[in-house]
């Protein structure tokens, strides 16, 4: 690889790059609502197209959002990319300094919906693939790319394309989405996602919401929710859901040890979120331990009565809770659903019913696989430094679907993003040093995965 050719087009297509990664944040393409959805997928295709890419847009189910599919490059070597073209919401919307979709520069960041997640990280790969075509020549190897439309509404119906299209996703290593800087800006690389189990709780105690002086007689939905949640987690933040534990694998010592080589800020983590101490007094090792190998039962909001100005005094008739499990091997969400129904059943609750919806197995990748060691390499030429080894990320993804169900593709994690990109939140944004960087990243990583 000419790093020298290669960076100089980079630096000499910089602005034209950047209007095109702001065409990319312009197109809403909100799974949540379908908003833009067809759109961004024609937009995506038609970039890919540019590379001179074999490109198919691929219906997952007639009302859902397609695949992307895109191959180039020819070599000994096959890299899988795996991106996602759709966006959070981006309510509240009055919390934004600037529209969400009009992206905007200022003090060196770039600030819009997907600016990180992940159209920031997507495109960067393509201006790379681009960058490496005008100055290098052929890719030194082959590109399968699969960029789907519902990861953030939980990859529902991407499971089913994989196992349809199984021959189409043969290859030597993959590069997933996410991933990029810690508070100190240390690049870090992940080997590995939590599963998660979302599901609705949901009680119907009476026929309507009465008046709330009938409660010596009416049962109280709120109440009969908020009990049955009491029930899932003690205030020792210990999961009580019978059996649930017991699907729990230890790390192993290898994963130990991983664990004692990361960094972690706590005093800057903690001022961040504002709290004094992490739950249970946690720190050092045993702070690592629980946010990458801890499973969790997390309560992601509450409805149930009137919440509007002013009082109104009613019984409410129904509640519900949304409810998050992240999970760890070999926790399963049809397991963790199983269990749950029957820890409520057995505590009494057999009027909470569960509304589930689909989740991923948690994926832990081989650590020692050339795709991980040529992202290493990559890394000390690009920023100077070794990067930081995470076994696993504590979010979640269909990582398992395109790892060990298709015969154990090893799988990393590098990306752009840093440690206040507010990715979910109002003011999503990215460094723009972090996007340049990022490119020659990809550039670098190319080169090294093909010399593997």
């Amino acid at each position: 690889m000419n790093t020298h050719t290669f960076d100089t087009y980079l630096l000499q297509n910089r602005e034209r790059l950047l209007e095109d990664y702001k065409d990319f944040l312009r197109q809403p393409s909100v799974a949540a609502t379908g908003q833009g959805i067809t759109e961004m997928a024609a937009l995506v295709a038609r970039r890919f197209a540019t590379l001179g890419a074999d490109v198919q847009i691929i219906p997952t189910t007639p009302d859902s959002a397609p695949v992307v599919w895109a191959e180039l490059g020819e070599g000994d070597k096959t890299l899988l990319i795996y991106n996602h073209y759709d966006v959070q919401p981006a309510e509240p919307l009055e919390l934004w300094e600037t529209p969400p979709f009009e992206p905007a520069v200022r003090n060196g960041h770039i600030y819009a919906r997907g600016a990180s997640d992940d159209k920031g990280e997507l495109v960067t790969r393509i201006h790379a693939v681009e960058a490496w075509k005008a100055t290098q020549g052929a890719l030194p190897l082959k590109i399968k790319w699969l960029v789907e439309g519902e990861e953030e509404v939980g990859s529902v119906h991407l499971h089913q394309w994989v196992e349809q299209h199984q021959g189409m996703l043969k290859s030597n290593g993959c590069l997933w989405e996410g991933g990029g800087f810690d508070e100190k800006g240390r690049f870090e690389l992940t080997m590995g996602v939590k599963g998660i189990c979302y599901v609705q709780l949901r009680v119907k105690a009476v026929d309507h919401d009465l008046h709330s002086s009938r409660a010596p007689l009416a049962p109280d939905a709120a109440w009969r929710l908020v009990w049955a949640l009491n029930s899932i987690k003690d205030n020792q933040e210990n999961i009580l859901i019978d059996g649930y534990m017991k699907y729990v694998r230890e790390p192993s010592a290898a994963q130990m040890e991983m664990l004692q080589h990361i960094p972690m800020e706590e005093e800057e983590i903690k001022n961040k979120w504002g709290i004094h101490e992490f739950l249970k007094g946690r720190s050092g090792l045993d702070a690592l331990k629980a946010l990458y190998f801890a499973p969790t039962a997390t309560v992601c909001g509450l409805t149930s009565g009137w919440q509007g100005m002013g009082t109104k005094t009613v019984l409410p008739a129904e509640a519900t809770a949304k409810v998050d499990f992240r999970l760890v091997p070999d926790l399963t969400p049809d397991i963790v659903v199983d269990l749950l129904r029957k820890h409520l059943d057995r505590s009494g609750f057999t009027d909470v019913e569960i509304v589930s919806y689909d989740g991923y197995r948690a994926e832990f990748c081989d650590v020692e696989a050339p795709i991980v060691k040529a992202a290493e390499r990559a890394a000390k030429r690009i920023y100077g430094q070794t990067p930081v080894m995470i076994p696993n990320s504590p979010g979640s993804g269909p990582m398992w679907s395109l790892s060990s169900f298709i015969g154990g593709v090893p799988v990393v994690s590098a990306g752009i993003s840093h440690s206040d990109a507010r990715v979910h939140s109002p003011n999503e944004n990215i460094p723009l040093q972090n996007y340049y960087d990022g490119m020659r990243y990809i550039g670098a990583l190319i080169d090294e995965f093909a010399k593997s």
